[in-house]
């Protein structure tokens, strides 16, 4: 009776998800596999329709051997990742554990922090990028702007223009992750807080010791999450790159899908050397 009934239920949680097992098959893993098919072809659109010829791997050694462009882009983003990142996780971190606090309007700040999630589209993000307002106001008359870009191809000067440059839009990029991190820091027991007082602990050994250990699986998603936005965002230049050459007739939708594939490889290896990173890191911390 016991394998009945559990064959059963498990014929209804199939029946539940199969919507979306479908939808999956139908709407995303045909098409990832048939730009990877196309990845490896000359793709060409005709009146007969669309007519492929086998390439091997040309398309990936026009990427990287000829597309200086698409080359700089990706180095673009790489920077941009390695900085941006952690600014992110940092900055949620410590908005969140202000916002925890018992303060007064502490919904209404909560709301402000989270609204950009709500109104940072593309186009919105284009006309505040347009208008100069993603910037720190009046940036270039400080003395340490004009030092740093005084010498822009030095790499600590660059990276600190990058971020004088982008700092407001970085942290537009925050607000689902101050939200995991709140309702993180809301899970921790109390009562783990008031140990570590009665052992002698202050509020800065309670959060190396108690807070960011209990947030470290908060980290590693709120890590992923920022690594994946930050990557499909709109106005990305790689994914404009990658568009703009769908519709180009020297290259066409198979050089496309072998850009799509080589950006997807590159977002793949950096989750899993930062997710990698982190885990190997918390083993260390709890052994």
């Amino acid at each position: 009776m016991k394998p009945l009934l559990k064959s059963k239920n498990s014929m209804i949680g199939y029946l539940f998800i199969s919507p979306w097992i479908i939808g999956f098959l139908v709407f995303t893993a045909i098409p990832i596999f048939y730009s990877l098919f196309l990845s490896f072809q000359e793709v060409k659109i005709t009146t007969g329709g669309i007519e492929t010829e086998f390439v091997k791997f040309e398309n990936f050694k026009y990427a990287f051997g000829v597309d200086a462009l698409f080359l700089e882009y990706m180095g673009t983003y790489l920077k941009e990742i390695i900085i941006s990142v952690p600014i992110i996780i940092v900055f949620s971190l410590i908005i969140a554990l202000l916002l925890n606090q018992k303060i007064k309007f502490r919904g209404l700040f909560r709301t402000i922090f989270f609204l950009p999630v709500i109104i940072a589209s593309g186009p919105v993000i284009k006309e505040l990028i347009d208008q100069g307002v993603t910037t720190i106001p009046s940036i270039e008359q400080y003395a340490i702007y004009e030092a740093l870009n005084a010498n822009p191809d030095v790499f600590i000067n660059g990276i600190l223009l990058y971020l004088i440059k982008n700092l407001i839009m970085i942290l537009w990029f925050s607000g689902v992750q101050i939200l995991i991190f709140l309702a993180a820091l809301q899970k921790i027991d109390k009562q783990v807080y008031e140990a570590a007082k009665i052992d002698g602990a202050s509020n800065w050994e309670s959060f190396w010791k108690v807070t960011l250990p209990s947030l470290a699986p908060m980290i590693v998603v709120n890590t992923i999450y920022t690594i994946v936005t930050y990557s499909v965002f709109s106005l990305n230049p790689i994914i404009a790159h990658i568009q703009k050459n769908m519709f180009k007739v020297d290259t066409g939708f198979g050089y496309a899908s072998a850009l799509s594939w080589i950006y997807f490889l590159t977002i793949a290896v950096i989750l899993a050397a930062a997710v990698g990173a982190m885990m190997l890191k918390g083993k260390k911390s709890y052994t």
